[in-house]
């Protein structure tokens, strides 16, 4: 009997339609296009605005439009999980919300929080339900508002983050195709490096929270960097070996879009050059779980079936991990 695995059978994505550019950011903090560019790699990024607008929206618009692609009946999915750090409230999951909103009453959902590796994560607990045989259709959206949590007077992290989600729909394939293998590493002692210090039950929301500036992320640039260069581009040099593949045989590298030098960095230790390395870091920023999920709804027509795609992601807590996926279809 053929081994099961779940195969990514379609893409949605979504972007706000605010663009805020480096040149906007020179007159809010002291910055400019040419600093922001040459660290980053970042030209704008995308931003929700108006009232009662929480993540949910994006993970909505996102899914939504893989259904009008895929056109199936959204009663026919199984389960939702929705990867994200900026939930529209501590509860209900976020999931929970979209999952009623497109129509899939069937579902259960959930949300999953790791950062930026969290649509890896994700993508690979959606997996596992497929190659149970437990359920059929599985839909994992990766997405954030980091506007919400980012401080616009932080020079050092307002320049990076953006908003945006994208989405797959998971179905079990019996063809030498879809999710291969995947490694997933956490670290907690990053947490003083990069997190956010007010908003959970340790440190409850009060007027001093809020005085203090507490609920926006908080990042120590220097030493995120260098674990991010190194188990970033470690561990998706350990996949590609695990599985034989190589510079030749890799057809498309995923690098979560945090930084251009990281990606950079991580294409060179597994050997791809830049031609196969899928980015849009210019124009969205570091979307946090929805960068990869981003690329692909970018770039579907860029994939061919029979692709051998490596995905790679780095987050805060410390996460990270790397995911083969073979491609599985061909985009008409």
């Amino acid at each position: 009997m053929s081994k099961v695995r779940a195969a990514i059978t379609g893409v949605g994505g979504y972007v706000p339609d605010y663009i805020l550019t480096n040149k906007e950011l020179e007159s809010m903090v002291e910055t400019n296009d040419e600093w922001i560019t040459s660290r980053t790699g970042i030209k704008e990024r995308r931003i929700l605005k108006g009232e009662n607008q929480g993540v949910s929206v994006m993970g909505i618009a996102a899914v939504k439009d893989m259904l009008a692609k895929t056109i199936i009946d959204p009663k026919e999915i199984d389960l939702v999980i929705f990867a994200t750090v900026t939930p529209d409230m501590t509860f209900p999951a976020t999931a929970n919300i979209v999952a009623t909103a497109v129509g899939a009453t069937n579902a259960f959902s959930f949300d999953m929080g790791a950062a930026c590796s969290g649509f890896l994560y994700a993508l690979a607990t959606g997996s596992s339900f497929i190659q149970s045989g437990m359920y059929k259709k599985v839909v994992v959206i990766g997405g954030d508002k980091m506007s919400a949590i980012v401080d616009y007077t932080d020079r050092t992290t307002c320049i990076i983050f953006g908003d945006g989600a994208g989405c797959v729909l998971l179905e079990p394939t019996t063809e030498d195709v879809g999710v291969i293998d995947y490694m997933l590493k956490s670290d907690g002692s990053g947490e003083s490096y990069l997190h956010m210090k007010a908003g959970g039950s340790r440190m409850p929301a009060s007027h001093n929270s809020v005085d203090t500036r507490s609920h926006y992320v908080y990042q120590e640039g220097s030493a995120v960097y260098k674990f991010a260069v190194t188990n970033m581009a470690d561990i998706s040099a350990q996949v590609a070996e695990r599985n034989k593949l190589t510079a030749e045989t890799i057809d498309w590298l995923l690098p979560h879009q945090a930084n251009k030098r990281i990606i950079d960095a991580t294409a060179s230790r597994v050997g791809i050059s830049e031609d196969k390395v899928l980015m849009n870091i210019e124009r969205y920023g570091n979307t946090t779980a929805g960068t990869i999920p981003l690329l692909l709804w970018d770039f579907e027509k860029k994939l061919k079936k029979g692709d051998n795609l490596l995905m790679a992601a780095f987050g805060g807590g410390f996460t990270w991990g790397s995911v083969y996926v073979k491609w599985a279809y061909n985009t008409h």
